[in-house]
């Protein structure tokens, strides 16, 4: 399938679907102390993978250019592992540590799927 669009990129949509899940599923149930703390480094943090990737794929055929913007989403996929880990281990009782360990993966996963695409990435 030709790549027509960062919509197009499976590590674009797998990452969407889990900025969603922290957006609907863990933000909401945390304490309100979070409020200006976990909350928002999860809130920000799990919408900056696909923004990054999105404005980046504009530099698709600068392949430094574009690189740099994967190194970045990578940065900000490893950052959800720590706040997700912090979720995970302090709040087990009112949010389900599987579903954190889920995307714990899921962001590991993109993570290294980011990478391969900088240095595969061909531009024609």
């Amino acid at each position: 399938m030709a790549i027509r669009s960062f919509k197009d990129l499976d590590v674009y949509n797998n990452l969407y679907k889990a900025s969603l899940a922290v957006l609907k599923e863990i933000i909401p149930k945390l304490p309100e102390e979070e409020k200006f703390n976990l909350k928002d480094q999860l809130r920000r943090a799990c919408m900056a993978p696909c923004a990054i990737i999105a404005e980046g794929y504009s530099r698709k055929n600068q392949k430094k250019a574009w690189k740099k913007y994967l190194d970045d989403a990578i940065g900000e996929c490893n950052e959800m592992i720590v706040h997700l880990s912090y979720v995970r281990d302090f709040y087990n009782k009112i949010i389900d540590p599987n579903l954190c360990t889920k995307l714990i993966e899921t962001y590991d996963v993109s993570g290294k799927q980011l990478f391969t695409l900088g240095k595969n990435w061909q531009i024609y």
